[in-house]
């Protein structure tokens, strides 16, 4: 009888908690995978998505072999050939490429579908092979950046407070996030809060799952939370609680930014936000005499035109209560600055500089004909479901002069445009370092079984690339386990003790850093050493010198025109992004795509609750059933995200209405800014 085997792994999908997991494995076949019970975060638990994982590497169509496409681009008709046909097809086109039009004309795209340091979101092995060939840059903006530079212009970094604390907070705001969708793990924390007394808020435009289960919930207008952060704070100045002593040693303009503060009475925040003025006043003077308060913000509200000043603006709270003296207090947004892993971009590898093409400007780049893209490489990625502006995208990807290589594990709706189509691993087939995003360790992930069919890892595809290509340097070339090696070569403090040999034998170790990690106790690492309510870094990059508010498109619209209800797309309870959202199980429990829709704004347009709508604007509709619901505010509907088109009615989904256009800093994506209408499909 044979003996399962323990292996141990991480979650590779983008989401804070990179729960750290067993795959237990029987004659060399993963039979069960369960969350880590020894790991301090995961607590041995998966969500509802990762549960299905193990069946989803065996899916019915997972692709396994390389394909060339046969049909128009679009139809998604391929056929099998060999990787050694692959690659030289690849080799071929990319060495004429570049004659003819230079590096620049590769586009390497890469998403998010993995956040491995060595498999994935780093590009810590694709970027040396494109910096030798001299491709374009790719600027990775799609998911976190507006609300990580706010926070650095406030704290020097987008860092903050250690998840795990949460349990010491006495009152706790999630703030435009649903913790019980997108990284339950931080519930544990919350619910032990709430045992010793805390008091929880959710604010957040829907009455999501996470809402109900607050003690209160805030429906506030999207694209207003900058506002609202105001008007809290100038009732803590009405009670008189600031912590004059925090201000006067370890903020920088307190002067200019209560000025400011002054200037967002309850009154006025609650015409701009959409709340009474009685709520706001009550959780100021709950803010006001709770320490420590704790902050949950996360990606989905900087989504946005106001997006990046919203973070900074919230990050100022802190500042002005003190909170960052005590564990629990503070504001929690991306861990992984702590995580000083040495990412080698390899610069030294280009000939010359290149170009940076941005990630939420698709088809903006493809249409470029003075500059051409004549090679798109897409992995981890699947950009027609993905990214904005979906009927520019297609078009964009429809052209014949466009060589379009996608390294992918299932038939995607990007998959359809592809010319090549590389078999992918998945993340029991592979090796990979992760840190957490959303909490304070290191991972690492043993592949537990061997890949199916012709599958390839994404490092192995660029090894096998770079040989085809005839290339000679040596970094092309370096193993997976090499690769961690130099990734874990630092003499930072945090990562003090982590060894890959540890990391293998015990799957997890947290960072060297205090526990309860209290951060910005020696300082922040702003240019003043303090946290800067006023910035000069930020005025120099056109933005407002003091901390404040800028409204997004939808709130700063009086007259909406044509198109006057404000969309949000919310992450999905079943996929993740777009992945699983071809699991048959999933897809049942998700339903059909639904439009949530408050019953005046249904009754207004003489739609009932099941009809068959379809979402609007200028830019493109997709097609969904309404459902009449209480959780959203008149002239507010919401569809979740992450629907393939293909496998929606009508051809397309959400991001068909949502603009190429950019947030307020570091051209931060705005999905939750966009303007519809709706009718009967």
């Amino acid at each position: 009888m044979s003996r399962e085997l323990r292996v141990l792994g991480a979650c590779p999908l983008d989401c804070p908690d990179t729960c750290s997991w067993v795959v237990g494995v029987e004659d060399g076949k993963a039979v069960s995978m369960r969350g880590n019970p020894e790991h301090p975060f995961t607590r041995g638990a998966l969500c509802v998505k990762v549960n299905r994982y193990l069946e989803h590497t065996r899916a019915d169509d997972r692709i396994l072999h390389p394909l060339r496409r046969v049909g128009p681009k679009g139809s998604g008709r391929f056929e099998r050939i060999t990787w050694d046909q692959a690659l030289d097809e690849i080799a071929t086109r990319l060495t004429a490429i570049i004659e003819e039009y230079g590096g620049e004309a590769i586009w390497p795209y890469q998403g998010t579908g993995t956040l491995g340091y060595i498999q994935g979101e780093s590009g810590y092995a694709g970027r040396r092979l494109w910096n030798v060939l001299g491709a374009s840059r790719h600027d990775l903006n799609i998911c976190a950046r507006a609300g990580a530079m706010g926070l650095t212009y406030t704290n020097g970094t987008s860092g903050g407070m250690d998840p795990e604390t949460f349990a010491r907070s006495r009152l706790i705001l999630l703030w435009g996030t649903n913790t019980l969708t997108s990284g339950h793990h931080l519930w544990k924390f919350v619910q032990d809060a709430r045992k010793a007394g805390a008091h929880v808020v959710c604010i957040d435009p829907i009455r999501t799952r996470t809402a109900d289960q607050a003690d209160e919930h805030l429906p506030i207008r999207p694209g207003t939370d900058a506002a609202l952060a105001l008007g809290l704070l100038n009732v803590v100045l009405e009670e008189g609680a600031e912590d004059r002593d925090y201000l006067a040693n370890h903020t920088l303009g307190w002067d200019e930014f209560q000025q400011e503060i002054l200037r967002y009475p309850p009154a006025r925040v609650a015409e701009i936000t959409g709340l009474s003025e009685e709520s706001i006043r009550a959780l100021g003077v709950r803010l006001a005499h709770t320490r420590p308060t704790g902050i949950r913000a996360t990606m989905g509200m900087q989504r946005h035109e106001g997006g990046g000043t919203a973070l900074r603006t919230i990050a100022c709270i802190p500042g002005v209560t003190g909170d960052w003296r005590h564990p629990g207090g503070g504001v929690s947004y991306d861990t992984s600055p702590y995580a000083p892993l040495n990412v080698q971009p390899r610069y030294d590898l280009l000939d010359q500089p290149v170009r940076k093409l941005t990630m939420t400007r698709l088809a903006e780049g493809l249409e470029d004909t003075g500059n051409p893209v004549k090679c798109l490489w897409v992995y981890a990625a699947n950009p027609l479901t993905s990214t904005p502006d979906q009927n520019r995208i297609r078009r964009a990807l429809a052209r014949e002069d466009l060589f379009t290589v996608v390294m992918e594990q299932f038939p995607t709706d990007t998959v359809d445009y592809a010319d090549l189509v590389l078999p992918a691993t998945m993340q029991i087939e592979h090796a990979d370092l992760h840190a957490g995003y959303g909490h304070l360790y290191l991972l690492w992930n043993e592949p537990a079984v061997a890949p199916p069919g012709e599958c390839l890892s994404t490092t192995e595809t660029f090894r096998r690339v770079a040989a085809r290509l005839g290339l000679d340097e040596p970094a092309l070339y370096d193993s997976d386990l090499e690769l961690a090696e130099q990734l874990l070569t630092s003499d930072h403090p945090s990562l003090d003790g982590v060894t890959l040999d540890r990391l293998r034998k015990e799957g997890w170790v947290r960072l060297n850093v205090a526990d309860p990690f209290v951060p910005f106790t020696d300082g922040f690492p702003t240019p003043s050493g303090k946290l800067e309510f006023v910035s000069a870094r930020a005025a120099a990059m056109g933005h407002g010198r003091v901390a404040g508010y800028v409204p997004s498109m939808v709130s700063r619209t009086a007259s909406r025109g044509p198109y006057p209800l404000a969309l949000i797309t919310p992450a999905s309870h079943t996929f993740l992004n777009t992945i699983f959202a071809n699991n048959p199980e999933l897809l049942r429990r998700a339903k059909g795509p639904r439009v949530l829709v408050n019953e005046a704004d249904a009754v207004s347009r003489g739609l009932v609750d099941g009809q068959r709508i379809k979402v609007f604007n200028a830019g493109g509709e997709f097609v969904a059933d309404l459902e009449v619901s209480d959780r959203v505010q008149p002239g507010v509907i919401a569809s979740a995200k992450g629907r393939w088109s293909k496998l929606s009615a009508g051809g397309t989904s959400v991001n068909a209405v949502v603009e190429e256009r950019d947030a307020d800093m570091a051209k931060g994506a705005v999905f939750h800014d966009n303007l519809v209408e709706i009718a009967p499909a």
